[in-house]
Parts: structure tokens; C-alpha cells; sequence
């Protein structure tokens, strides 16, 4: 009887780790949809051609915005409710914002709809790797974030794949994978950590709890700066591809939809490395410093790549891809730092606000563009990104194999 009830409990870890990994395949799907049909569809609806960037800056923009405000409903409907509700709620308005996505025929109802995919997918990560974390054990659980992200993160391949399709094809397939992914979490069970503390009288979703302490505060917005250098790399230096690669001097255009596919295999790949590296060394802090100082390099060699070529253009995005692969590994440092009755509200508030970052990141690299080119600005902003990432990498704590059945206090940061 014994056997029987470990083996099933094996296997619904394992089917948890499943539906984590699809969730999270689904939120990178339709991160980086619009950025692969960008042009066409904003030419389909009617953008002039020298309207095109600017306009995708705006939609893309709302999309983050999307984000950074659901990051905030989830991760705090998680820490009240349970991480399973967050799960089937943000896929579900995920999923009817990419149906009516493929409707829209103008820029203003485009990015109307991007804000609301942003608030439905902003839950997904947060809540997969939180329950992965407080599920699996503190020697495994390292393992059990990098099968998300490795399964997660092809999310992009299939997005490449599919939008060589009719761009509003593309946004119907997304979501009817999102109704696919919905009926397959009926099987998934809530985290016992979350059980624990569910009836208990203690502040829970509190977000303001972050901001009530000197140290805690820091610690979160350390948690949500060593993020910001990947999304530098996706949303500006591959996304707008087609313009970096006219001021390289390229060959032939480059296609963002090419990049953004390589990219992330790139990133899949470096996020097995990642996580592998972690559990090896005993050490996530380390594996970050080496992981931002190659995504530096790799910087480096594709913003001096006169005269490229599209396959070195791949070569380079796939190298980039890599080097940024830190993201469930940066995800899972911010799980690690904080209490049950509030970790939901960071997992899912610390990635959707460095998604968020790519708004001011775009500002201050536009900026930039004007004064110095296309060209130095990148150098610039991710020189400057990389900096302040490994300065807050340096200040967190280490947390590898770190116990995470306990309470964060509401008037101090204590553990109890």
C-alpha cells in the first residue's frame, strides 16, 4: 500500500512539472508572437511602412503593461486563493484575448488586446515555478524549474513555426492551445506549503509587505533587477533585428522571426546549462555572475558583426540565446527569497516586472539612438543593464537547498 501511494505520488509530481512546463510553453508563445508578425500584421491593418516601428513599440508596450499589471492580480489572488486557481484563471483570459486578437483591424484595438493577453499571461510562470518549489524537494527542486523552462521556453520555436502562417492564424492556434492546457490541469493539486498556511491567521498576497521593510524591499527589487538584461536582448537587439541589421550593414534583412526562434533555442539550451550548473555548484549566485557576464560577450559579438550574414546572424542569436538562459534560474532565486504567504505575489510580480522593464529600457535606448546610433546605444544599455544586474546579484543571499516551509513576518523580516 505504501508503494502504491509513493508511486502515485511520483506521478502526480511528475504530471505537475508537465502542466507547469506547457503553461509556461504557452506564456512564451504569445510573448513573442507579435514580435515575429509584427511587420506583417501591422502592414495588414494598415500601418505605412515608416510607422511600423513605432507602432509595434506602442502595442508591444501595452503588452507589457498587461503584464506588469496582472503580475500583480495573480501573484496576490495566489498567495489568498491557491496557485491552482491562478493557473486556470490566467489561461483562461489568455485564451479568449488571442481569439478576438485575431480580429482586430486596427492599432488602437491591437494593443487594447496585447494589454489583455499581457494580464492573462502574467500568471503562468510565477505559478507553475511556485508550485514546482514548494512541491519537489529543496535537493530537487532546481531540477524541477529547469524541465519548465526547457520545455517552456520551445513555446518561441513553435511561434516561429506557426507565424509563417497568417499572422491572425497564428493568434487563433495560441489560443486554442490555450484551452488545450486548461483541460489538462482538471488533474493538477494545490501546493501543501500553500495548505498549511491556508487557515492560519497571517498576512497573506500582502504586497504591500514589500515595501513595509527596509531589507525586504531591497531584496525584491534586487530580485527583479538581475532579470533585466534578457529582455533587453529579446524585445530590442533580436526583435528589431530588421533595423540592427541595416545599420550593420547586412547582407540580406535579417528576420525577427528567425532570430526570435534561435534565440530562444539558444535560451532552452542555456537554461538546462543553467539550472544543471546550479545544482552542481551548489550555487545559484554563481551561476547568474557567469551567465551575465557571457550574455555581455555575446552582446558584444553581434552588435560588431559588420557586413553580417544571415547565418551568422543565427549563430549569433542562438550564442545570445544561451548566454541569457539564467531565466528559470533567476525565477527560482526569486521564489527562494521570500515566505510562502507571500511568495506567489514575488514569483509572479519579480518576472512579469522585468518584463515590464522592456518599457523603459525601449524609452532610454530610443533616447540614446537619437544622440549616438543605432549601434552604441546597444553597447550602452547593455553594458548599463549588466552592471546593475551583477551589483544585485552580489546582494542577495544564496538560497540553494534553502527550507522554504516558513512565514514571512508582516512587521519584519524574520523568519518563524
Amino acid at each position: 500500500m505504501l508503494q502504491t501511494d509513493v508511486a502515485k505520488a511520483k506521478r502526480n509530481v511528475i504530471f505537475l512539472v508537465l502542466v507547469a512546463s506547457l503553461g509556461y510553453f504557452v506564456d512564451i508563445y504569445d510573448l513573442v508572437i507579435f514580435s515575429i508578425v509584427r511587420v506583417k500584421s501591422l502592414q495588414d491593418i494598415g500601418i505605412p511602412a515608416d510607422r511600423i516601428e513605432n507602432e509595434g513599440v506602442y502595442v508591444i508596450n501595452m503588452q507589457m503593461f498587461g503584464l506588469l499589471l496582472g503580475g500583480i492580480i495573480w501573484g496576490v489572488i495566489g498567495d489568498k486563493l491557491g496557485r491552482i486557481k491562478v493557473l486556470f484563471g490566467s489561461i483562461f483570459l489568455y485564451s479568449i484575448a488571442n481569439f478576438i486578437n485575431g480580429m482586430v483591424h486596427d492599432v488602437n484595438s491591437y494593443a487594447v488586446i496585447r494589454f489583455a493577453a499581457g494580464i492573462g499571461l502574467a500568471g503562468e510562470l510565477g505559478a507553475g515555478i511556485t508550485l514546482v518549489s514548494e512541491t519537489l524537494s529543496k535537493e530537487r527542486r532546481g531540477y524541477g524549474t529547469t524541465i519548465v523552462a526547457m520545455i517552456g521556453l520551445l513555446g518561441a520555436v513553435a511561434a516561429a513555426y506557426v507565424g509563417k502562417l497568417d499572422w491572425r492564424t497564428a493568434y487563433y492556434i495560441g489560443g486554442g492551445l490555450g484551452i488545450l492546457l486548461l483541460l489538462m490541469r482538471m488533474g493538477t493539486f494545490e501546493s501543501g506549503m500553500f495548505k498549511n498556511i491556508h487557515d492560519k491567521d497571517v498576512s497573506k498576497g500582502n504586497i504591500l509587505m514589500l515595501f513595509s521593510d527596509g531589507k525586504r524591499f531591497l531584496k525584491y527589487l534586487y530580485c527583479i533587477l538581475i532579470g533585466a538584461p534578457l529582455w533587453y536582448v529579446v524585445g530590442v537587439l533580436v526583435t528589431k533585428a530588421p533595423e540592427f541589421g541595416q545599420a550593420l550593414g547586412s547582407t540580406e534583412p535579417l528576420s525577427a522571426g528567425t532570430g526570435i526562434m534561435y534565440t530562444y533555442v539558444g535560451i532552452s539550451v542555456g537554461g538546462v546549462f543553467a539550472g544543471l550548473l546550479s545544482q552542481y555548484t551548489r550555487s545559484r549566485k554563481n551561476t547568474m555572475f557567469i551567465f551575465l557576464l557571457l550574455s555581455l560577450i555575446s552582446v558584444m559579438f553581434y552588435l560588431s558583426a559588420k557586413g553580417i550574414t544571415p547565418g551568422k546572424f543565427i549563430l549569433l542569436c542562438l550564442f545570445m540565446g544561451f548566454a541569457v538562459g539564467y531565466w528559470a534560474t533567476f525565477v527560482t532565486i526569486a521564489s527562494e527569497q521570500f515566505g510562502t504567504n507571500i511568495r506567489s505575489t514575488v514569483t509572479t510580480t519579480v518576472p512579469n516586472f522585468v518584463r515590464g522593464s522592456l518599457i523603459p529600457i525601449n524609452f532610454a535606448f530610443n533616447a540614446l539612438m537619437l544622440h549616438f546610433g543605432r549601434i552604441t546605444a546597444g553597447y550602452i544599455v547593455m553594458i548599463v543593464l549588466t552592471g546593475i544586474s551583477l551589483f544585485a546579484t552580489s546582494q542577495l543571499q544564496e538560497t540553494f537547498n534553502k527550507n522554504l516551509d516558513y512565514i514571512e513576518d508582516e512587521g519584519a523580516n524574520m523568519m518563524s
